[in-house]
């Protein structure tokens, strides 16, 4: 039974950072890709980062680059997303998620549907 566990959310002021770690049990993930998702509100989920486990390639939505980023700790089977400069509009329940590496193209993995496992999810509310 594959299990994601967010953890790592809470309440920032602008400018500010947070954290989120993802503890993925219940297989062996080195040949998935590991996504973070978020969805605000009122919006469909959007995609924030992706991670290869093998290899660590990663991918990011053009509103967090340079802000967010993506790691993994093989050791620890853990992914995590720093948050860097948050802003208001960051504001969103964020989602860890898991996809078989089977494609090359990283644009396959910029679509929530590509994704088989879910966590339940950790709220960041970024207050301005």
């Amino acid at each position: 039974q594959v299990q994601l566990v967010e953890s790592g959310g809470g309440l920032v002021q602008a400018g500010g950072s947070l954290r989120l770690s993802c503890a993925a049990s219940g297989r062996t993930f080195s040949s998935y890709v590991m996504g973070w998702f978020r969805q605000a509100p009122g919006k469909e989920r959007e995609f924030v980062a992706a991670i290869r486990w093998s290899g660590g390639s990663t991918y990011y939505a053009d509103s967090v680059k340079g802000r967010f980023t993506i790691s993994r700790d093989n050791a620890k089977n853990t992914v995590y997303l720093q948050l860097n400069s948050l802003k208001p509009e960051d504001t969103a329940v964020y989602y860890c998620a898991a996809a078989r590496g089977t494609y090359f193209s990283s644009n396959y993995y910029f679509t929530a549907t590509s994704y088989g496992y879910w966590g339940q999810g950790t709220q960041v509310t970024v207050s301005s």
